[in-house]
């Protein structure tokens, strides 16, 4: 992959970014806390702003997220669970693609996020897999095709955001395709409990004194 492919924007794909549940495990809502002073909704953000001019925060507390000046969308079913959140933010998406990134991970990578993009070509999902399986909250979904499988996941009284991929042509992104473009091992990391936000801030710091020793 040449350095222009790892630089030029997908404008076929837009970026959703779920935000909700209780943060029952933190206690406080994850998407506002830091990570080196930067909130993590921020950092989510910034990963998606060199991809794509279309992102959408998917949230029922549009009034929390005003100052992002993004575009959010509510759940069309309050209370139905993340997968009734991509489906939301399907609907609302005008790309074909689309990512979706939870809220909670400090460290999205996107030179990943583009290879994934990259290998949708010809696939209605694809989805990065290592030893903790499936992560379907940093994945991208072809909007024609998933959303009527969803649609009949929900009816079907589905949660799982798996449920559908039975139907769906579906590329698995494995480990090591993944190590390749994230050798630390940190871009599907999720923030749920104080003590994954405080690793995350030492890894953060680690990475700022390494930066600082380089320069």
């Amino acid at each position: 992959m040449n350095a222009e492919s790892l630089q030029a924007p997908i404008s076929s794909v837009g970026g959703l970014i779920l935000v909700g549940g209780a943060s029952a495990r933190m206690g406080e809502n994850k998407a506002l806390l830091a990570v080196a002073g930067v909130r993590l909704i921020d950092r989510v953000v910034a990963s998606l702003r060199p991809l794509t001019d279309e992102i959408i925060l998917i949230s029922n507390d549009a009034e929390t997220y005003a100052d992002l000046g993004l575009s959010v969308v509510a759940d069309l079913e309050p209370g139905r669970g993340p997968l009734m959140g991509l489906y939301s933010g399907l609907s609302a998406c005008t790309r074909e693609l689309a990512f979706l990134l939870a809220c909670d991970m400090p460290f999205v990578n996107t030179a990943l996020l583009r290879r994934m993009a990259a290998a949708a070509t010809d696939y209605d999902i694809v989805i990065p897999q290592t030893t903790d399986g499936l992560h379907p909250l940093h994945a991208v979904y072809r909007r024609s095709t998933c959303l009527p499988a969803i649609e009949l996941a929900l009816a079907a009284g589905e949660r799982r955001m798996i449920s559908f991929h039975r139907t769906m042509r579906v590329r698995v992104i494995s480990e090591a395709e993944v190590a390749l473009l994230d050798p630390a091992g940190i871009a599907l990391m999720n923030v749920n409990t104080p003590d994954e936000l405080a690793r995350a801030e030492r890894i953060a710091q680690d990475f700022q004194r390494s930066e600082e020793i380089q320069s």
